[in-house]
């Protein structure tokens, strides 16, 4: 089985430096401006694997909220994934073919009316989490005819879901999202609500409700973040681990690793050499 990486990191390009991911395989949609306060991006996607080959993706952790349409030929499948610090570990083969819609912090009481955590860490059919008038959404992206057509049938869904007036102000959870990144996990959750003027309680109140994990949680993506990022500069190559274990707001070489293990399921070294390895568009030519 063949194994490759699947990384976007906030900022990223469509193709982050890690993702092997063919060229041509991803294409960015167009957003209307009355979902982009909710809608972070939108992905169509299309890859024919060659025969025989079963691909193993690691998704890496992004701690975003995330509709995902599946098989848009064969017959579309809708999911919703959950925020989630875990790795996601798809098994693919023959053609890939779907969307992926990331939501903003504050879009699932926006749009769902439900607090993110309730979606955390759980991977969740569209009809289970939406309202019965909601649930034809497969049936009339089958009906349209090409990428552009049915992204155009999922955004004016997603337009005519969203809630006026019900959306809560993302303004405090985003402030403490960038403080927690700025400080790569090393701020306590009492520093920031101090720094935002809030109750720590209430802090961590609206950080589960609109961005689905807990300050502490995010803090720990914020660090694996920010090591990922050093991780790309050429140096890294051959990195003095314990050097840059500190330099990511890690304790220690221990801590990282440990960490690395948790949130990505490798150690910091594996994930090097997974990054490192060909693409797979490149697999595919010497298997011709």
């Amino acid at each position: 089985m063949t194994d490759r990486l699947f990384l976007r990191l906030d900022g990223d390009p469509l193709y982050a430096p890690e993702t092997s991911v063919p060229a041509g395989a991803l294409r960015e949609l167009a957003l209307p401006a009355a979902l982009r306060p909710h809608v972070a991006h939108l992905l169509a996607y299309r890859e024919e694997l060659p025969a025989g080959l079963t691909l193993r993706e690691r998704v890496l952790p992004d701690g975003a909220l995330r509709l995902i349409v599946e098989d848009l030929d064969a017959g579309p499948r809708l999911m919703l994934a959950g925020p989630s610090t875990q790795p996601v570990l798809l098994q693919l083969s023959g053609r890939q073919h779907g969307l992926s819609l990331t939501l903003r912090p504050g879009a699932a009481q926006a749009l769902l009316g439900l607090p993110a955590h309730e979606l955390a860490e759980r991977v969740l059919p569209w009809d289970a989490v939406v309202a019965p008038r909601w649930r034809d959404l497969a049936e009339r992206l089958q009906a349209r005819r090409g990428d552009a057509a049915r992204a155009r049938c999922l955004l004016q869904t997603l337009e005519a879901m969203r809630r006026d007036g019900a959306a809560p102000d993302p303004r405090p959870v985003l402030a403490a999202g960038r403080l927690f990144e700025q400080g790569q996990g090393r701020r306590s959750v009492a520093e920031v609500a101090r720094q935002l003027g809030l109750g720590e309680r209430r802090l961590q109140q609206v950080f589960r409700a609109q961005m689905g994990l807990t300050p502490a949680a995010f803090g720990r993506l914020a660090r694996l973040h920010a090591c990922l990022r050093l991780l790309r500069r050429p140096a890294a190559r051959s990195p003095r681990w314990p050097e840059l274990a500190l330099e990511a707001g890690f304790y220690d070489q221990s801590h990282l690793i440990r960490e690395f293990r948790a949130l990505c399921g490798l150690t910091p070294q594996q994930y090097l050499d997974e990054a490192r390895a060909p693409a797979v568009s490149d697999l595919s030519k010497t298997r011709a």
